[in-house]
C-alpha cells in the first residue's frame, strides 16, 4: 500500500498527550499534527527528527495532518501510525507474498473472539487444507544495534491477545502473531525482556503451545535520503525466541 498524497516533511518539536505531535514545515510555520500510537514510541520521537505527515483536507477534521512516517537515525526511518500496520499485513496476505499464510480465500477484519472479549486482527478462512488462521498483527519500530524489540512499554493488553491465540490452537486453529517490521533498521525480531519479561515469558510459552510467529519487514526507504512512501511488505525477519539484552 501507499500513501494517498505525497508526505509533509518538518521537524519534530515534541510529542505529548499521546495523540499529539507539534512539527515545524520547512517554512517555519509550526502545526500540531495528530499522533496515531498509544505506545511509548521508545526510539522514535528523537529531538528535531525529520518526520512525514500526511494532510487532509476534510473539514471537518479537528487536525489537518497526520503523523505517519520520522527518521530515526540518518537514512533509516519508522511508521510510527498503529492505523496502517492491519491494513498492511492483509494487502500483504491477500496479493500472497505471505507464503505462511497462502491459500486462503477469505479475509475478515476486527471479529470478535475469545473468553477475555478481544477482537482478532485478520481472520484467514476458507483453505483447501488448513484449518481458519486467527492473526494478531504487532508493529514494530524499536530498534537497538539492529534488533528490533516488542513491546516498547510494558502490555497487558498483548499477554490478552497471547492468551487468546493460545485458546485458539486448543480448539484445533490455527494462531498467528505476525510481527509487522515498520522500521529499516531492524534485520531481527526478539521480544523486549529488558522492558517486559512478563510478554517475553509468555511469547515463548504460546509458541511452545502451537502459535506461529512470523515477521515482515515494510519497503520505506527510498532514494535520496528520502523515505519511499511506500507501506508495501517486501521481506520476511527472522525472529529470535532466546532472551537476550539489547544491543547498545
Amino acid at each position: 500500500m501507499k500513501f494517498p498524497e505525497p508526505l509533509v516533511e518538518g521537524r519534530l518539536i515534541r510529542r505529548y498527550k499521546r495523540f499529539l505531535a507539534d512539527v515545524r514545515l520547512p517554512d517555519g510555520t509550526e502545526v500540531t499534527a495528530h499522533c496515531p500510537n498509544t505506545g511509548s514510541m521508545l526510539g522514535c520521537k528523537p529531538d528535531d527528527a525529520r518526520v512525514w505527515l500526511s494532510e487532509s483536507d476534510n473539514p471537518k477534521r479537528k487536525l489537518r495532518y497526520t503523523w505517519e512516517l520520522v527518521e530515526t537515525a540518518p537514512g533509516e526511518f519508522a511508521c510510527i501510525n498503529t492505523a496502517r500496520p492491519n491494513y498492511q499485513a492483509r494487502e500483504a496476505i491477500e496479493s500472497g507474498r505471505v507464503v505462511e499464510l497462502s491459500g486462503y480465500r477469505q479475509c475478515k477484519a476486527e471479529v470478535r473472539y475469545g473468553e477475555e472479549k478481544s477482537r482478532i486482527d485478520l481472520l484467514l478462512s476458507d483453505h483447501d487444507s488448513q484449518p481458519d488462521a486467527w492473526v494478531e498483527v504487532k508493529n514494530v519500530t524499536l530498534a537497538e544495534g539492529g534488533r528490533g524489540y516488542f513491546p516498547d512499554a510494558v502490555t497487558t493488553r498483548g499477554q490478552k491477545h497471547l492468551r487468546e491465540l493460545m485458546a485458539q490452537v486448543a480448539k484445533g486453529e490455527r494462531a498467528v502473531l505476525f510481527f509487522l517490521v515498520n522500521h529499516t533498521g531492524i534485520e531481527t525480531v526478539r521480544p523486549a525482556d529488558h522492558i517486559d519479561p512478563d510478554y517475553g515469558e509468555l511469547l515463548r510459552e504460546a509458541c511452545s503451545a502451537g502459535v506461529e510467529v512470523v515477521a515482515y519487514r515494510a519497503a520505506l526507504a527510498g532514494q535520496g535520503g528520502q523515505p519511499s512512501g511506500s507501506l508495501t511488505l517486501t521481506e520476511s525477519v527472522p525472529v529470535i525466541l532466546e532472551p537476550s539484552r539489547p544491543e547498545l
